[in-house]
């Protein structure tokens, strides 16, 4: 190999690395909450696993969440829907909040960790967590061939799925034990898009 290819190839192995060094994860946090298909979810959970995974925005990676200095996997059956965060909204606790994105469950086939799909919200389910209020919206997805149930109202999903309805709701309120939930209620599709609305920040 003459001293010119040599050098050639040491000047583009120096471009790639810089490059390569110069690319970083997206910060899902910050991704535009709305879409033009209907609201962004971003999933940590997939549907069917038991790990609890959440986005940690200080390293833009996603994470096993440590409890006790231990990896905190659901002591319950597996989580019924992909779990996620709605981007771009953060309930204040100034005005009531949790201090963290909106959470979403969404009803589909599984889905990975670091996945982004747009959905349509169906409803919302409003827990009391050791006190404190917790929001979960419930949604499916915005293309219909992803949709594992016809439905895109809260009508429809209360009248045709009422029992999928009731086993979302029954998960919530066991899968971390005994007495730690209880439950508020159900609202609206409206509802839901109000409550999106209510905690969406500036893009």
């Amino acid at each position: 190999m003459t001293i010119k290819i040599k050098l050639y190839f040491i000047i583009l192995v120096s471009i790639f690395s810089f490059f390569s060094c110069q690319e970083t994860e997206p910060d899902f946090k910050s991704l535009p909450a709305l879409t033009s298909k209907g609201i962004m979810a971003v999933i940590e959970i997939p549907s069917g696993t038991n790990r609890k995974i959440e986005y940690n925005p200080s390293t833009l990676r996603f994470e096993i969440d440590i409890k006790n200095g231990k990896e905190r996997v659901i002591d319950f059956l597996p989580y019924p829907g992909n779990y996620g965060f709605i981007p771009s909204t953060l309930m204040d606790e100034e005005r009531g909040g949790d201090g963290d994105a909106l959470d979403i469950l969404i009803i589909a086939e599984s889905l990975e960790t670091g996945d982004t799909i747009s959905v349509i919200p169906i409803g919302t389910l409003l827990l009391n967590d050791s006190g404190e209020l917790d929001t979960k919206i419930i949604a499916v997805p915005a293309d219909p061939a992803k949709r594992v149930i016809q439905a895109t109202d809260y009508q429809t999903f209360t009248v045709k799925y009422n029992m999928a309805q009731k086993i979302i709701e029954n998960w919530f309120l066991n899968y971390k034990g005994l007495g730690i939930t209880a439950l508020i209620g159900w609202r609206n599709d409206n509802y839901a898009m109000q409550e999106i609305q209510k905690w969406k920040v500036e893009e």
